[in-house]
């Protein structure tokens, strides 16, 4: 008892095979999970810094200027 034989390390192998194997459901999942995970850590760097100012059409129009009568 306590101890695990051949037998016990097998059934792990296979179960961890299962979950986490190269094509199976959870691992997709997973990875998915991770894209996100990612993903949301971007939209937080992008949030955090100050966005400069847009200049707009309304900001570059200039003043008629007088020189231009006779």
């Amino acid at each position: 008892m306590g101890g695990m034989s051949a037998i016990h390390w097998i059934i792990v192998a296979v179960v961890v095979l299962i979950l986490f194997g190269g094509r199976g459901k959870l691992s997709g999942l997973l990875g998915d999970a991770g894209k996100g995970i990612r993903a949301f850590r971007e939209g937080l760097k992008q949030g955090a810094e100050p966005e400069a100012p847009a200049e707009t059409a309304a900001t570059k129009v200039e003043a008629p200027k007088d020189d231009a009568r006779p």
